[in-house]
């Protein structure tokens, strides 16, 4: 499955500092994903890196929570050995459902950043909103491993959000031990952020001129 995982990626390369491993949102897939990657590297001057959860696309296994925290294990692998880029030029990029792989690999690796897009906090409280404390059986606890990330971290969440509230990210936003200014962008949903002027104008800057003054 490992193997899987890293054969199954895709690399878009503009020969600049940084590198975005990018674990994508549920419902799309590295075929889908590939021109709004071409587009966001050449806008932000990155690299991008992604690769398919076990399951997903041409990749073999079947989806599982332990199964993504492999992938981006082995995602993290190919870009650190195949590639040869130091943590300091990776930013670890999850959208969605890849909040998820990221922030537990982020709780466990320093890298140069950390973007969370429409993050969320646990699975039962995307389930069940009322939920305040985090049970044993609960999945994706991203609230539980956010405050380990040793990175700086940038979060982005829609106000209008409809599948994951609003109020993940700014919970999220505040466990945090290192945020950066956050991109709350007004009246975004959960799948329109990319759409709004707002999402290229904070990566641009944050990429290119806080990162380096903070290096």
């Amino acid at each position: 499955m490992l193997f899987e995982a890293v054969q199954n990626f895709s690399v878009s390369r503009y020969q600049q500092r940084f590198t975005l491993l990018f674990s994508h949102g549920n419902a799309v897939d590295l075929g889908q994903m590939s021109s709004f990657y071409l587009g966001l590297g050449t806008r932000i001057n990155c690299n991008i890196f992604s690769y398919d959860y076990s399951g997903y696309g041409a990749s073999s296994g079947h989806p599982s929570e332990k199964n993504l925290y492999a992938d981006i294990d082995a995602a993290w692998k190919a870009v650190r050995t195949r590639y040869g880029i130091c943590p300091e030029n990776i930013l670890l990029y999850g959208q969605s459902i890849g909040t998820v792989p990221t922030v537990d690999l982020a709780s466990r690796y320093e890298c140069a950043a950390v973007i969370l897009h429409s993050p969320l906090t646990s699975g039962m409280r995307v389930a069940f909103p009322e939920t305040k404390k985090t049970y044993c059986f609960d999945a994706f606890p991203n609230i539980e491993k956010v405050s380990k990330i040793t990175s700086p971290v940038l979060i982005i969440h829609g106000t209008e959000d409809e599948v994951i509230d609003f109020s993940h990210g700014l919970a999220l936003y505040e466990r945090c031990s290192k945020p950066v200014q956050p991109l709350w962008v007004e009246g975004a949903g959960h799948n329109d952020i990319e759409l709004y002027s707002q999402y290229l104008e904070r990566l641009k800057h944050f990429i290119s001129q806080e990162l380096p003054s903070q290096n």
